[in-house]
């Protein structure tokens, strides 16, 4: 397959084996939200990143000074020291023209321990003391029953925020920023001096447990509440050395971020919509607003360390893993800051398939391959590097995003469309060294349209690979021991929906045409229980799981949804207003989960497994 100086391929092999090739309509549409010339050569950038795996001597091409990540510096001749500390280095040649990041990184990640566990929509579990949505006390909640079970992680969607306004966007593979929390998410009254708001507490609470009355979740009505609650505690609040030091921790990154919070809150969530003089992160209009405005700017920074402690307290509970959005908001917070390494005009997403047989367009901007690589990756190295701050482990959704990305120029459509190229050596070696810093595994959904080589490099690098039941043709006895598995996904049918056939008659009310698909699913879900049509979901639902128990798979994953026999999926792709999507909270709450019975059978047939396989649970 031939790509061209810019990443841009001559076309693909679909998931049938069918050849697209890229239109020169296309490829020239790419190159201008790329912002360059069909004519130009390339960008010229080898010189600008070098990965170096230490253990062994390193050929360098030119004399210089190597600036260490630790402050250090060394002379370099013809070669690299085979010692070199591990990091992130920039070699300055004596010539002076030109820098380059030197990646010095381990060659592998992090190999888990064999465990199971939970996979978590947060925002769904909620319980009696919630705010009309679950939070991380609930997870903290959570993680204390699933390890009094035999679990030894919790999997959670992405926590990241949203832009503080309203309406509040609800998917949380749309977020603002990948970097942040949302605030959403806090429980109030853990907060460091809630308890003076006294009676005004008790009200507000009393109306955000008063939202839970209704299984839709109310995002708009829950932000209400806890901004006008977390407000007055704000307003209270003085000095605290450990905020401090979490302020001086975050650093620049937190200040251009609260930076975007203040404004947004003045003037919308889209950045792209402000008055000019505040499109750039670094224009004097922005340097004023904090000087002018500090405690508003203090305020944003509050709400994120009271995230960083409640998150830090649920990750003791259980192990969490945290997992990764492709993208982010055009107008949100990670896109005001990293404006200029985003591509105008192009959204990424997926070319059709059987399930989706429109394609999908998410309206994430992608990142252009050489002005990324131009910047010495720190987006990728920031975002990574705050997913894994208080997580042991990390499911990097889409990860053939390291390989390659579906760009669909705007009017093109989905399936006008092409693949764009990225560097993986490269960015896997981040991959890897920021999870050996943080001692974290690392998952790769690896579904949908997948080259041969992708699953073989990222096994080099003990990634490990997302085996989902619905998808693979022979026994789960068979399924590779460096993966998560698991029997479905947010995306993918529950099992109570896809065997009482709920989600079919969703799908086609919607106007989906997935008859042959969801069948062709339907017959293997009952080819793996050996149940009759007329079995009962939760006989099925148990069969189900104890058949996930065969796979020798290091990480077993179980739906929540599945411990409650819900038939609904957390999200529909290809719908938006049509449908609730992140919208239905778990029937009956983390009460009802910890009171049935199915759940418990979950956990036993996934718990007896690892037992039999002789290893310990997983821990941080």
């Amino acid at each position: 397959m031939a790509t061209d100086p810019w990443g841009v391929d001559d076309g693909y092999h679909d998931i049938g084996g069918h050849w697209h090739a890229t239109s020169p309509q296309t490829r020239r549409a790419i190159h201008v939200c790329m912002g360059v010339d069909d004519a130009a050569v390339g960008p010229g950038d080898e010189d600008a990143v070098r990965v170096v795996y230490p253990g062994a001597p390193v050929v360098w091409p030119a004399p210089g000074e190597l600036r260490l990540e630790d402050g250090g510096t060394l002379r370099v001749g013809g070669q690299l020291p085979a010692d070199l500390p591990l990091g992130y280095h920039e070699f300055r040649p004596s010539s002076g023209e030109g820098r380059t990041l030197v990646v010095a990184a381990p060659k592998e990640c992090l190999e888990p321990r064999r465990a199971w566990g939970w996979a978590v929509q947060l925002y769904a579990a909620r319980s009696r003391e919630s705010w009309g949505i679950g939070d991380l006390a609930d997870l903290r909640r959570i993680g204390r029953w699933s390890a009094g079970l035999g679990a030894g992680l919790v999997q959670v969607n992405p926590l990241g925020t949203a832009a503080p306004v309203l309406p509040q966007h609800a998917s949380p593979y749309y977020p603002s920023s990948r970097r942040f929390l949302n605030p959403l998410y806090l429980r109030v009254e853990e907060v460091p001096g809630a308890e003076r708001l006294g009676p005004a507490l008790e009200r507000l609470a009393a109306a955000g447990r008063a939202l839970s009355a209704d299984r839709h979740i109310d995002r708009d009505a829950v932000f209400r509440l806890k901004q006008e609650a977390l407000r007055q505690i704000w307003a209270g609040f003085t000095a605290d050395d450990d905020f401090d030091r979490f302020c001086r921790e975050q650093g620049a990154e937190l200040d251009r971020f609260a930076a975007y919070a203040a404004l947004a809150a003045l003037h919308g969530g889209d950045w792209r919509a402000w008055p000019a003089g505040y499109h750039d992160p670094e224009a004097p209009p922005v340097r004023a607003l904090a000087r002018e405005h500090p405690r508003e700017i203090g305020y944003h920074k509050w709400l994120q360390w009271l995230l960083d402690r409640q998150l830090a307290a649920a990750a003791e509970a259980l192990p969490l893993v945290q997992d990764l959005p492709i993208g982010v908001d055009p107008g949100g917070a990670d896109a005001w800051v990293w404006q200029g390494l985003l591509a105008e005009d192009c959204t990424i997403g997926a070319p059709p398939d059987a399930f989706n047989p429109l394609g999908q367009d998410w309206n994430l901007p992608p990142l252009v391959p050489h002005k990324l690589r131009a910047a010495g990756y720190r987006p990728l190295v920031e975002t990574v590097r705050a997913a894994l701050r208080r997580a042991a482990g990390l499911r990097i959704d889409h990860v053939m995003g390291l390989f390659r990305l579906y760009w669909i120029p705007r009017g093109f459509g989905p399936a006008g469309g092409a693949y764009v190229r990225y560097r993986p050596d490269e960015l896997l070696a981040i991959i890897a060294l920021e999870s050996r810093r943080a001692g974290a595994f690392v998952v790769g959904e690896d579904l949908g349209t997948v080259e041969p080589c992708v699953r073989e490099q990222l096994a080099a690098r003990r990634v490990l690979s997302f085996r989902v039941l619905w998808f693979e043709e022979r026994s789960p006895s068979a399924c590779p021991e460096l993966a998560m598995a698991a029997v479905t996904t947010h995306d993918l049918p529950t099992v109570a929906g896809l065997w009482s056939g709920d989600d079919l008659a969703e799908q086609r009310a919607l106007g989906f045409q997935a008859d042959a698909a969801m069948l062709g699913l339907r017959r293997h879900l009952a080819e793996l229980v050996g149940l009759g049509d007329d079995a009962a979901v939760a006989e099925v639902i148990a069969r189900t799981y104890r058949r996930l128990g065969e796979a020798p798979c290091l990480i077993l994953a179980a739906a929540l949804e599945d411990a409650v026999a819900v038939a609904e999926r957390p999200n529909m792709p290809g719908t938006t207003s049509q449908r609730p999507n992140w919208c239905l909270a778990l029937p009956g709450g983390i009460e009802a989960l910890e009171a049935g019975a199915l759940a418990r059978d979950i956990a036993a047939a996934l718990g007896r497994t690892h037992e039999r396989k002789g290893t310990q649970p997983f821990a941080s």
